[in-house]
């Protein structure tokens, strides 16, 4: 298995946000997706421009946009799967849309490198603050050109906690929980997914939850998270990623107490008696 140049495609993606992201920032006009999501012309151009450059350097690998119909973006894993090294990037051209429809500077592009049916490579670059979030299996995590590494803090219940929480895809029961008997000093919803990972990956936020992404939103960042020395899974315990087009709910954490007493509060908030 070749692992693409991930410096040349730090480059390509820096050039290509900053080109087609960055000059329509602030002035893009938007119109609403049959799933009420909010879609731009810089969601199209970038994607359009993404699997461009992507099959011209690495023409191995077949693209799985965000914008593509489900019916090619199913059609895409099935080859995949059904080939030996088969493999294909999975893309968010602009991860968090809306904030970037309403000029709030809280998107970024995700990629993702699927081979065999598992996450190889994720890149995440956020134009606004310059930050590329990389990461290779088994390699760790970087933040531009530094390895992310954390110190693990003893876990108190007494320390101030900052979370990250997506609160309207979330069951009612723990939704209500959250605001009634929340266990955190401070709460955020930054509406970037690809951000939310790699915040996360960043040691900004102390607990993580959301109750539906989609492919492109985990698939890079959870890989980034995971190589970073993160643990995430899935509200009913299982692996965030499966490798495949489904929406998938994620709690993570980096400190392992932490992220223990985090899940068990959130089960008992819906009843699930699922262990991990």
């Amino acid at each position: 298995m070749q692992i693409p140049d991930i410096g040349k495609l730090k480059a390509l993606v820096k050039v290509a946000a900053r080109e087609e992201l960055m000059t329509e920032f602030g002035h893009s006009e938007y119109e609403f997706k049959d799933d009420g999501s909010v879609v731009t012309p810089a969601d199209l151009a970038m994607q359009n421009r993404l699997e461009k450059e992507l099959k011209q350097h690495w023409p191995l690998y077949d693209i799985l946009g965000e914008e593509m119909s489900e019916q090619a973006q199913l059609s895409v894993i099935k080859v995949a799967d059904e080939t030996e090294g088969g493999g294909y990037w999975c893309i968010d051209p602009l991860d968090g849309t809306s904030n970037f429809a309403a000029g709030l500077p809280f998107f970024a592009v995700s990629i993702a490198l699927i081979i065999d049916g598992q996450q190889q490579l994720g890149l995440i670059y956020d134009p606004v603050r310059d930050e590329m979030f990389t990461a290779i299996k088994g390699q760790g995590a970087y933040l531009n050109d530094s390895k992310i590494s954390h110190s693990q803090l003893a876990f108190s219940k007494c320390k101030p906690i900052v979370a990250e929480i997506d609160l309207k895809r979330l069951p009612e029961k723990l939704a209500v929980k959250l605001v009634t008997e929340s266990i955190f000093a401070s709460q955020r919803n930054i509406g970037s997914s690809a951000i939310d990972w790699c915040w996360m990956s960043a040691g900004r936020f102390d607990i993580y939850l959301h109750g539906g992404q989609k492919m492109w939103d985990y698939a890079a960042g959870s890989l980034i998270f995971s190589e970073a020395g993160g643990r995430s899974v899935s509200l009913d315990g299982e692996s965030v990623f499966r490798g495949k087009l489904e929406t998938r709910s994620v709690l993570a954490c980096y400190d392992t107490e932490l992220f223990d007493y985090w899940y068990e509060w959130t089960l008992e908030a819906v009843n699930n008696k699922n262990k991990f």
